[in-house]
């Protein structure tokens, strides 16, 4: 009888156990030793195609990732930087970023009708907001 309220469950060779839940298929995926959340579209029965084939392809593409999500989060810094008391060493270069920010969740689905993967980072100067670096087909978006 409780069997009618179980998650739908699909099992993949490179992320492992999925569940569906929420409208989202829901794992875990490591990049660069952290494991985080992860956030997939998908129909009933499992995950949409493409979504799944770019979470499997992220942890090979992260590194790449690296300079110009550095880069981005360094500029959002650079506001806080005029702040005398925000808590937060003065950084003097986007590659400083790293120790003062965590990757807290990873999602692929449509975004304005396209497929899009979205990286969530928490910053230590900007304990309010989740900072979102969202890439399609391997750039970053404005």
């Amino acid at each position: 009888m409780f069997g009618l309220f179980k998650s739908a469950s699909f099992q993949d060779a490179v992320l492992g156990e999925l569940r569906g839940k929420g409208g989202y298929w829901r794992g875990s995926i490591t990049l660069a030793g952290q494991t985080v959340p992860l956030l997939m579209a998908g129909g009933k029965d499992q995950p949409d195609a493409q979504a799944l084939a770019l979470a499997q392809s992220l942890p090979a593409q992260y590194a790449g990732f690296k300079p110009v999500i550095e880069q981005a989060l360094f500029e959002h810094y650079e506001p806080y930087a005029e702040v005398e008391d925000h808590g937060v060493p003065k950084l003097t270069a986007a590659s400083q970023v790293w120790p003062h920010v965590r990757l807290v969740h990873v999602l692929a689905d449509e975004v304005d009708r396209a497929l899009t993967l979205e990286l969530g980072f928490a910053a230590a100067w900007d304990e309010e907001h989740t900072l979102g670096a969202r890439f399609r087909e391997g750039a970053l978006l404005a």
